[in-house]
């Protein structure tokens, strides 16, 4: 008796085998194309590329307190001008020469003694040197007599141009008078007096000029 031979059964198409999800369903959604949808990409709307990447580039956008603001720019600030010069060195002015009151007394004081016949008429410039005085008038008499007439016309002359003197001393005898008008001190000797006193040694260091009549 002839036996019928079973014909072997259709295999349908094959299942993809994943890890058993609760309640029996596979942990994937099957997408349009029958293949597993990518979650990022179903949570933006970007579509995805081959191989499951998203098709945006760049790095994504942070949120939260990692978020940087864009840089805003103010108005551009202007250098100033001095800047770079504050180590420059000043700029000095030129010295000027200032005119000099004393020196002025002194020159008086020189021409009034060439009025009466004062002889080896000398101005020293001691300012530096003397504490009492910035220039010292020396000069020469004949006699004691034109010495005290020396001295009066000084002493007039001076109060003329507006200086009074200050202290004077040697009337009594003449043979050596000293003017004192602050600044400028004059001294009257007679010829013998100023070489044995030798004030003119005595102040050999200090800048000179003569005054002559």
């Amino acid at each position: 008796m002839a036996t019928k031979k079973k014909a072997p059964a259709k295999k349908g198409p094959a299942t993809r085998k994943g890890p058993p999800a609760r309640g029996g369903r596979p942990s994937f959604k099957a997408g349009k194309a029958g293949g597993p949808r990518n979650d990022r990409s179903a949570r933006s709307g970007t579509p995805a590329r081959a191989g499951g990447k998203p098709a945006f580039k760049g790095k994504p956008a942070a949120r939260g307190p990692d978020r940087k603001l864009p840089r805003v720019r103010g108005p551009r600030r202007k250098t100033p001008k001095s800047m770079g010069r504050e180590f420059a060195p000043p700029v000095v002015a030129p010295a000027v020469a200032l005119p000099d009151p004393a020196r002025q007394v002194a020159v008086m004081v020189a021409k009034a003694g060439l009025d009466k016949k004062a002889e080896d008429v000398t101005v020293y410039d001691v300012r530096g040197l003397s504490s009492y005085a910035d220039y010292l008038v020396i000069m020469s008499a004949d006699s004691d007599r034109q010495a005290g007439a020396i001295a009066d016309h000084v002493d007039f002359s001076m109060k003329e141009a507006g200086h009074t003197k200050v202290s004077v001393e040697g009337y009594e005898t003449g043979t050596w008078v000293i003017v004192d008008y602050g600044d400028v001190v004059t001294h009257v000797m007679g010829k013998e007096a100023r070489g044995f006193y030798d004030l003119d040694g005595l102040w050999a260091d200090a800048p000179r000029f003569k005054v002559e009549g």
